[in-house]
């Protein structure tokens, strides 16, 4: 019996997928559940399992297809062996040096060092040889469109502040390990920090509020995005209802998220919705930066990296961890007193992390 491979059903705002990866070829023999085939969407990758054991007898879409939902990607023949001659899957991919000879070249040869140059003028060499074009990635393609999107439509602005870091530090070596056997969760600065940022918010709603159309929607719950690098770029899910979860539990969610993200298993339902977005270039070393709002939110806040710097503190000069902190938003629905503020109000949180427990 043969059974039809289809794509799955795709959410209102995903209107199509490409096809990424095949992990069989046609007459190789897959299991019931195994995965078959990766669809990259401009949000995360699909995995579509085989519903039943059997041969593949028909690839339809190769890799680099546009499919839809409910389009037929491969034949599978339930029950079969696998063929010992099996044929290759019927199209190829195109690699990324057919590609490069097929697109006009833009880059001049002066980028090259000296002997590539001598190599190139020689005839011993092409550009084409130096460089490799490759296609963006979906998921690459998509952040770009609405980094553009929000630069043009949004009236940005950043903040920034520096906070000592000391007392959240002392704090974590204290109790980090005794945290750890209790909760099952790694201590960081990441939970510190959200639950900071939710006491903020609080304090400034329009921080926390969208806009749509002439209307600012102010939400009174805190679904709380955490940017998260990967192989593929930057994704951001959600902690839901941020406010009511623990700091073990946001640890612990976050690392989850991670996870997910390495292994391109970050689902749509993951990074829909969120009200402020934290991100934390400090993992990279970034010193300072401006980060972007992640539409249709209205701030993001940036951490960074943690250096110990002279500071002056009651009059003396001393030696503390400082991080500056940033914070982007948009001058269309909030005021510059209330982002001054705001940064401040996470400053003093994180410098005196007994506010936390306290929530004031």
């Amino acid at each position: 019996m043969n059974i039809e491979i289809k794509v799955p059903g795709l959410p209102e705002s995903v209107a199509d997928a490409t096809v990424a990866k095949w992990y069989k070829k046609v007459g190789e023999f897959i299991n019931r559940d195994e995965n078959l085939v990766d669809l990259e969407t401009d949000k995360v990758m699909l995995e579509v399992p085989a519903p039943k054991s059997g041969v593949i007898e028909k690839i339809v879409a190769p890799e680099g297809s546009v499919v839809t939902a409910n389009q037929v990607l491969a034949v599978i023949k339930e029950g079969a062996s696998a063929a010992v001659d099996a044929a290759p899957a019927p199209v190829a991919p195109v690699l990324a040096k057919e590609i490069v000879e097929t697109q006009p070249v833009s880059s001049s040869i002066d980028n090259f060092s000296p002997s590539a140059r001598r190599a190139i003028k020689d005839g011993r060499m092409t550009v084409q040889d130096k460089e490799e074009r490759v296609p963006m990635s979906r998921l690459r393609q998509r952040v770009a469109e609405r980094l553009i999107q929000v630069q043009q439509e949004a009236a940005i602005l950043t903040t920034f502040n520096e906070i000592d870091m000391k007392a959240v530090m002392d704090l974590r070596n204290k109790y980090k390990d005794q945290f750890e056997k209790q909760t099952g969760a790694r201590l960081g600065f990441m939970s510190f920090f959200t639950k900071a940022a939710i006491e903020a918010l609080k304090q400034f709603p329009a921080v926390n509020a969208s806009i749509d159309g002439s209307d600012i929607i102010y939400h009174h719950f805190y679904d709380i995005g955490i940017a998260i690098g990967s192989d593929r770029g930057l994704v951001v899910p959600i902690l839901r209802n941020a406010d009511q979860m623990t700091m073990a539990q946001i640890e612990k969610q976050i690392r989850t998220y991670a996870g997910k993200a390495k292994d391109g298993k970050i689902a749509i339902e993951d990074l829909t919705g969120g009200t402020f977005t934290i991100t934390n270039a400090g993992t990279y070393g970034s010193m300072m930066s401006t980060p972007i709002i992640n539409p249709p939110q209205s701030a993001i806040l940036g951490m960074h990296n943690i250096v110990e710097r002279a500071v002056v503190i009651n009059n003396q000069i001393v030696i503390r961890p400082m991080m500056y902190v940033a914070l982007s938003y948009d001058h269309r629905i909030i005021d510059g007193r209330e982002a001054v503020q705001f940064l401040m109000s996470i400053k003093q949180i994180i410098e005196d992390p007994a506010r936390i427990i306290l929530a004031i």
